[in-house]
C-alpha cells in the first residue's frame, strides 16, 4: 500500500529547484523492516513503542485512541503544498491491487529525511475525518513499519475519529514535554550538540530535540510558525533572521553590556561586586565609548535616559539572579554572564524551523547547528550556564518582573532538562568532544 516514489513527481517552483540538485534522494516513505524471529523492534519514540504494543496485541481501538492524542502527519506533493489555497487539503492517496484508494499517515517518530519534491502536512485525527480525499476506502498509518495499523474510512468510522478527538485532543497536552529519539538520531558530536542548544524550545513545543529529520508541525505550520513570530515570509527572511540570531543581534546589545561589566569588575577585584560600583561602572564605560564615538553627544536628553535604564537594569538583573538562586536556576554565589544563549538557543530552532518551511536547505541547517554549537561553547562552560542565560533572556524580553508563565514554564524546562535521563544535559557533553 505505499506510494510508489515515480508518482510524487518532480514539480515546479523556485523551493523546489533551490534544493533539488544536491538533495535529491528516495526515502520518500518510511520502510522499517518487522523484526524476524520474535525479536524486539527498537521504536524511535515512546510514542511508536506504544503503538507497536497495541498493534502486536491487535487492540485497533486503542491505536486509534492513541492517534487522536497525538495526530498524523500526511504527504503532499510540494508543488501542490505550495499552490493550495486557504481551506484545500492536497493528500497522496495510492491504489491497492484490489482497487481500494489508500490514504497513508505517520507518527512523527517515523517521518523520513525531507526530501525536496514532498512535504508532510500535520492534521489531528479529527481534521482527518473531515479532509481525507473522496473516494479514499482505507486509512493506512504507519504502514511499512512494525507498528502499521489500517482502519476502513466510512462515515461511521469518521463519526468515531471525531469523537475520539474531541474526548481527547487538547494541544497543550503535547507541549511542555521532553521527547528524545532512540533510534535514528544523529551521534555525538557538534550537531547534535547544536540541536541540544535548542532544547528548551523543544521541550516547550514537545518536539524531539535530536531530530534533524525536520518536520515540526507540518509545511504550512511551519511556515505560519515564522511568518506569524518572526515575520520571515521567504528564504531571504530565513536567511537574514537565523544570520541574526547566530550572531547574537536580535537580543538587545546592551544586556551582555551590563552583565559584561559586572565580569570585568569580578576579574578586578573577585566575585563580590557593589551593586552601586556596578551601576557606577556601567555608567562611566557607555560614557567613555560615546565620547570615542565621533559625532555622539552625552549631554542631550534622550542619552541620558538610556544610562538610566541600564543602571536601573543592574537591579532588575540582582533580582533576577536572586529568584534563579532560590529556584535552582543558578547555585548559591552564582551569577549569569551572559545572555547569549537566548538568540543561541533560538538560532538552533530556527534553523530546523527554516528547514521545515523549506526555506532552508539540510546542508545550511548542518551549517546553522555547528555555529550554535560553537556560540554556545565560546560563551559557557555548562549546559547549567547556558541554560540560566537562556532563561534569563527570556526573562529580559517577556516577563517584565512578574515572575509569569513566560517564567515559570521555562523553569519548569530547565528542571526537567535537568533531571531526565535522556535529557540532552545527561547525555550530549557541553564541551568538545
Amino acid at each position: 500500500m505505499i506510494l510508489q516514489p515515480r508518482e510524487v513527481g518532480t514539480g515546479t517552483g523556485a523551493a523546489v529547484q533551490m534544493m533539488a540538485e544536491d538533495e535529491v534522494h528516495d526515502e520518500f516513505f518510511p520502510l522499517v523492516p518487522t523484526p524476524q524471529d520474535g525479536g524486539r523492534w527498537s521504536a524511535p519514540t515512546d510514542l511508536e513503542q506504544h503503538l507497536y504494543k497495541l498493534a502486536r496485541s491487535g487492540n485497533a481501538y486503542a491505536y486509534l485512541r492513541a492517534l487522536a492524542i497525538e495526530g498524523a502527519y500526511y504527504p503532499v506533493r510540494l508543488d501542490e503544498a505550495q499552490a493550495a489555497d486557504e481551506g484545500s487539503y492536497p493528500m497522496l492517496t495510492t491504489a491497492t491491487p484490489d482497487g481500494r484508494t489508500v490514504a497513508q499517515v505517520y507518527t512523527a517518530g517515523l517521518l523520513p529525511r525531507p526530501h525536496p519534491y514532498l512535504v508532510y502536512e500535520y492534521a489531528t485525527l479529527g481534521a482527518l475525518a473531515q479532509i481525507l480525499p473522496d473516494g479514499v476506502d482505507v486509512l493506512a498509518v504507519n504502514p511499512a513499519t512494525p507498528c502499521e495499523q489500517f482502519f476502513p474510512t466510512d462515515d461511521d468510522e469518521r463519526d468515531v475519529w471525531l469523537d475520539l478527538h474531541h474526548e481527547l485532543f487538547s494541544s497543550d497536552e503535547l507541549t511542555n514535554r521532553l521527547v528524545t529519539r532512540r533510534t535514528g538520531a544523529l551521534p555525538t558530536g557538534p550537531l547534535l550538540h547544536g540541536l541540544a542548544c535548542g532544547a528548551h524550545l523543544c521541550f516547550t513545543n514537545g518536539d524531539a530535540w535530536n531530530t534533524a529529520h525536520w518536520h515540526g508541525v507540518g509545511y504550512q505550520g511551519e511556515r505560519e510558525r515564522v511568518a506569524d513570530s518572526w515575520s520571515v515570509h521567504d528564504r531571504a527572511d530565513w536567511l537574514a533572521m537565523e544570520e541574526r540570531l547566530l550572531d547574537r543581534e536580535v537580543s538587545p546589545w546592551y544586556w551582555d553590556f551590563v552583565l559584561g561589566a559586572r565580569t570585568a569588575l569580578i576579574a578586578a577585584q573577585g566575585r563580590r561586586v557593589d551593586a552601586e560600583r556596578w551601576r557606577d561602572c556601567v555608567e562611566a564605560t557607555l560614557r567613555d565609548q560615546a565620547v570615542l564615538r565621533a559625532g555622539a553627544s552625552t549631554e542631550d536628553a534622550e542619552f541620558e535616559e538610556f544610562v538610566a535604564h541600564l543602571r536601573a537594569l543592574v537591579g532588575k538583573l540582582l533580582r533576577y539572579e536572586s529568584r534563579f538562586r532560590a529556584d535552582g536556576l543558578l547555585p548559591p554565589d552564582g551569577v549569569v554572564r551572559s545572555v547569549a544563549a537566548w538568540d543561541i538557543g533560538r538560532g538552533s530552532k530556527m534553523a530546523r524551523w527554516g528547514r521545515g518551511a523549506r526555506y532552508a536547505t539540510e546542508g545550511e541547517m548542518y551549517a546553522a547547528l555547528e555555529r550554535a554549537s560553537g556560540a554556545a561553547r565560546t560563551a559557557y562552560g555548562s549546559w547549567e550556564e547556558f541554560s540560566a542565560g537562556y532563561v534569563l533572556g527570556r526573562c529580559l524580553h517577556f516577563d517584565e518582573e512578574e515572575f509569569g508563565p513566560w517564567y515559570t514554564t521555562v523553569l519548569d524546562a530547565h528542571r526537567a532538562l535537568a533531571t531526565a535521563p535522556d535529557s540532552p544535559w545527561r547525555t550530549v557533553p557541553f564541551g568538545a568532544e
